[in-house]
């Protein structure tokens, strides 16, 4: 009796397989794979020939409270090329925060740890860009340049945001896109991972992808040099962070 009480409470609670997930990512002719001991999972896709990584799992930005979704893929773009997209509601509290990490401590500058997204609150002004009210009203955008960020966001974008406001962004979850590095990255909260977000905001991101090229290869106008406004790039403080998926090596092992 004693031996079996033990057994049963040794025993580990069953792991989530997120099987609708699962079998939309094998459909979609992606990999996925549970991540080891984290409780998340990755799936592995790929655009124009050009692989991105979706993670779902603990968060690693401190204003993100319950899980995170992430998306990330290197085109190998112009690292002068800095945009971001916010929704209104991550804007102002991260414009909140950096004000008061200024104002309560005697730091003046920012230092390597702090994430990309509040530097644009202190570098960048929001750009103004065409969109219907909804998006101006839910989303801030910004950029080394406001005339590429404006070019990123009109059109296919905006109307792509528009759509996502009054899907799976519509509760207003702390909200990011951003191409950053020659990368374009997309991070959001989700606590619970259903197929239906996860399919969209990867269909969100890849529109997003897809304006990012078009943007990279469009002419500025005369006298506008964005890297003339770039911020310098910080070795400690990075976009993203890599989860291991079960079958990939230990840090340092390859």
């Amino acid at each position: 009796m004693l031996d079996a009480l033990r057994r049963l409470m040794s025993r580990q609670p069953p792991v989530p397989e997120w099987p609708e997930v699962a079998q939309w990512a094998k459909a979609q002719k992606m990999q996925f794979k549970r991540v080891r001991d984290e409780g998340g999972f990755v799936v592995d896709g790929g655009l124009d020939s050009k692989p991105w990584r979706l993670e779902w799992g603990a968060p690693q930005r401190h204003y993100i409270a319950g899980n995170e979704l992430r998306l990330r893929i290197d085109l190998g773009l112009n690292p002068d090329l800095q945009m971001l997209v916010l929704s209104q509601s991550l804007y102002e509290s991260l414009e909140r925060s950096t004000f008061e990490s200024f104002t309560e401590t005697t730091q003046t500058v920012m230092d390597g740890n702090t994430p990309e997204e509040m530097r644009w609150i202190v570098m960048y002004p929001p750009a103004s860009f065409l969109g219907t009210k909804a998006v101006r009203s839910r989303f801030r955008v910004m950029g080394s340049s406001d005339l590429q960020a404006a070019h990123w966001v009109e059109g296919e974008l905006a109307r792509h945001l528009e759509s996502a406001s009054e899907n799976f962004l519509k509760e207003q979850p702390p909200f990011m896109l951003m191409v950053l590095r020659g990368r374009v990255y997309l991070r959001m909260r989700l606590n619970e991972p259903d197929v239906i977000s996860v399919a969209e905001a990867v269909a969100l991101f890849e529109t997003a992808v897809l304006q990012a090229m078009r943007t990279a290869t469009a002419a500025l106008p005369e006298g506008e040099d964005p890297s003339q406004q770039a911020w310098p790039r910080s070795e400690a403080s990075t976009a993203w962070q890599t989860q291991l998926g079960p079958d990939d090596p230990p840090a340092g092992k390859h």
